[in-house]
């Protein structure tokens, strides 16, 4: 029930921050256009605040927080007394309503950057992306690794840390290769060499994995003890005896070697009773153990009892603070945010050439769990998260549906183009349409998100 309320509040709160970013871009836009607004809601449905301005426009938060909107006065929609209509929207040139229109998603993706350049002011802890094997059968199966290496590109997109790596192989889904850059973790000039990964097999669900593993490398991770560092108290582990402190010595009479071994052994075993050995205040303990059932990454029931062991710490020379200067920082944020944009507009591309399965989008659910995750790691990873979600709410209000600021946007062009507005009934039909296709696509993101639960 915590978790719910978490995330159902940090949803809430970053919702509310990129509807007002979104609209504040259109209500900005529209006032230098000597455009009257009549109201500024973030929020639909009941009024829980308003207020009405100097300015005479009513600011509201409504009590349904999935949207927003920037009434303006406008002689399509209402009556407008003849000293009025110099400041209605439909009489301002074409030229001035695409900006108005073309103002809110452009306000996010300013926002994106702005809530980067803070991210980087603050610095974020990060892990350089290192790998020190790779899996058999799979397109990584190319690379010999002989001892740890660091993933300095992928394609011709320089990265630094996992995050821009799975950003930037995520941008390859669909292709028949992939090249990625490995360099010692010494970084010498000239040592860095290029492998050209064969991807016309590679299988990879974004629900079930991440793209990293599913190419086959192997991500370096410290050096692993039997002792136990967590025991969920919800966990079998826990019911059954085990605490934290526990140092694993066998299962089913098998001798605990290592951490893998003892977790496939484990996942074989849901349902089923296994006798685990441990050592407590220096004396062997004999406990009785019965996983839980889950289903795992391949769709299998897994057994899981809810411990982690005692992990070595990460060596200094892997660790990165992303930390930047006043005018880096801005630099740095302005180019994570057009690689976002790239990456989302490629995975738009690819959901229409069948590359990336529909089954793919999220919906309020998904993004809530997101945004609730991202803010128990702290602001900089919710800053993260907002940018993230900023720049694909901007790109989707871009879209040439009717109902989109994107439909709009593509009225407005033609008017440029043939010098007249498109006729109204065109527009009604245009609109019914694009609501036909939001709805379809809602319909679909709302059902893989119950899916997932």
């Amino acid at each position: 029930m915590l978790d719910f309320l978490w995330n159902l509040g940090s949803f809430i709160i970053a919702l509310g921050i990129l509807i007002t970013a979104h609209e504040y871009g259109h209500f900005w836009v529209a006032r230098r256009c000597g455009v009257k607004v009549e109201r500024f809601s973030i929020g639909f449905g009941k009024a829980i605040w308003r207020k009405v301005g100097a300015d005479g426009t009513e600011y509201v938060v409504a009590m349904i927080p999935l949207g927003g909107y920037v009434k303006m006065l406008d002689e399509r929609v209402d009556d407008v007394p003849e000293a009025l209509k110099s400041q209605a929207f439909n009489r301002k040139s074409v030229w001035q309503r695409i900006a108005i229109v073309g103002a809110g998603p452009m306000a996010n993706f300013i926002f994106a950057i702005f809530a980067l350049y803070i991210m980087y002011l603050i610095g974020v802890p990060s892990l350089k992306p290192v790998i020190e094997t790779t899996q058999p059968n799979t397109p990584a199966a190319v690379i010999e690794v002989k001892q740890p290496q660091q993933v300095i590109a992928v394609g011709d997109q320089a990265v630094r840390n996992w995050e821009e790596v799975t950003y930037a192989l995520v941008g390859h889904i669909g292709d028949d290769n992939i090249d990625i850059t490995l360099a010692p973790l010494s970084g010498l000039m000239g040592q860095e060499r290029t492998y050209r990964l064969d991807t016309r097999q590679w299988q990879f669900d974004p629900e079930k994995q991440s793209p990293i593993t599913s190419l086959g490398l192997g991500i370096y991770r410290p050096e692993v003890s039997p002792t136990l560092a967590f025991v969920s108290e919800d966990g079998a582990a826990y019911a059954a005896g085990l605490r934290v402190g526990d140092i694993l010595v066998a299962i089913d009479g098998q001798r605990y070697s290592q951490w893998d071994g003892f977790v496939e052994q484990i996942k074989a075993a849901a349902g089923k009773t296994v006798k685990i050995i441990v050592q407590r205040d220096g004396k062997p303990l004999q406990l009785a153990v019965t996983p839980k059932s889950r289903t795992g990454e391949n769709g299998q029931i897994e057994g899981v009892i809810g411990v982690a062991p005692t992990q070595a710490p990460w060596p200094e020379e892997m660790r990165l603070q992303l930390e930047y200067g006043l005018g880096e920082s801005f630099v740095v944020a302005a180019d994570k945010t057009w690689q976002l944009v790239s990456v989302s507009i490629k995975m738009i591309g690819k959901l229409f050439t069948g590359d990336v399965s529909v089954k793919n989008l999220s919906g309020p659910i998904s993004i809530a769990q997101g945004a609730g995750s991202s803010a128990t790691y702290g602001l900089v990873y919710f800053l993260g998260f907002l940018a993230l979600i900023s720049v694909n709410l901007g790109i989707i209000n871009l879209l040439p549906l009717p109902v989109l600021d994107g439909g709009h946007l593509l009225y407005y062009f033609i008017e440029v183009i043939t010098g007249r507005p498109v006729p109204e009934k065109v527009q009604e039909i245009g609109f019914r349409f694009g609501a036909a296709m939001l709805l379809m696509l809602m319909s679909i993101a709302l059902f893989n998100d119950f899916s997932r639960l």
